[in-house]
């Protein structure tokens, strides 16, 4: 339900990178990239509502985030770029688990700028919010931009890809937290991938390339090819997604998708669904399906 004074359910959904490429550094330091973006039907829900006083306020619905996370960041910054006397009131109930290359911070920025764009009757174009999304994280932009995408440079690059079919995938995360500094720091990095060209790209996307960064988040942390063990043996393919430590396998066309509460191909005792029944204490997994869209993909234009 939304109102003048408020924006509610707003979702802020997760990505998976099918593939990740390390094709050369920049002079600051930056790694240069190539990697294919899909939206995940996976969300965090944000709900907005609007403060006159012009104050900034995070308010945690379940998991705790740090105090000054990537939803205020986002919010000071519209704020102090848009000269903008209101505030807000935000509220964030967190599903995705943090550090596990599923975007969801930078996916909860996204939905904030988008949010408050319109509950604060900014008009803001969507280029010009791209921009403000790059100086907040390398991923924002792709959750601004709202398609599936062909990704560039350190994330600011995006080739819109509509034409990518739709995809089911197991989804788990381990324990395990790995910073992302690590394993750019890692001798065991890949760091000179041949490019390739977004011409012609394959509509099924999801066993083309690697994850160059996977070797070494799986010598920074063990769990990391655990998982991976795990799901290969149930699903046959997995490959970690970002930088880590989730990872993630492509469903067959045959199996049936099971969202949140559902059940896959429940007649079966070896059904997707069933096999993330097992999942070892304190791992968490999802049967996800990739969106075409973003929800709020025509919140700005």
């Amino acid at each position: 339900m939304n109102s003048p004074l408020g924006l509610y359910e707003l979702p802020a959904p997760a990505k998976l990178n099918l593939f990740l490429h390390v094709t050369g550094r920049r002079d600051d330091g930056y790694h240069l990239l190539q990697s294919v973006f899909v939206l995940l039907d996976w969300c965090d829900t944000v709900h907005l509502e609007l403060r006159r006083d012009g104050a900034l306020r995070r308010h945690d619905l379940a998991e705790a985030v740090p105090e000054d996370d990537l939803c205020l960041r986002a919010a000071r910054a519209l704020q102090q770029a848009s000269g903008c006397a209101l505030g807000v009131d935000i509220h964030l109930h967190k599903r995705l688990p943090s550090g596990a290359g599923l975007g969801g911070g930078s996916s909860d920025a996204a939905t904030v700028l988008l949010g408050l764009n319109r509950l604060w009757g900014l008009r803001w174009p969507r280029e010009r919010l791209l921009a403000l999304g790059l100086t907040l994280g390398a991923d924002v932009p792709f959750f601004i931009g709202g398609d599936s995408a062909f990704v560039e440079g350190i994330g600011e690059r995006l080739t819109p890809l509509p034409t990518l079919a739709p995809m089911h995938f197991a989804v788990v995360k381990p324990p395990a937290h790995i910073a992302t500094a690590d394993i750019f720091r890692s001798p065991q990095l890949v760091r000179n991938t041949e490019p390739v060209i977004v011409t012609g790209f394959p509509a099924d996307a999801s066993g083309f390339g690697r994850n160059d960064l996977e070797p070494a988040a799986k010598a920074l942390e063990p769990q990391v090819g655990q998982a991976l063990e795990w799901l290969t043996a149930r699903f046959g393919n997995a490959r970690m997604t970002g930088s880590g430590s989730a990872v993630f396998a492509r469903l067959l066309p045959t199996a049936r998708y099971a969202g949140e509460g559902g059940t896959a191909d429940a007649s079966s005792a070896t059904g997707p669904a069933k096999r993330l029944q097992d999942l070892p204490p304190g791992w968490v997994g999802r049967m996800c399906r990739s969106l075409d869209r973003h929800p709020l993909r025509d919140w700005s234009d």
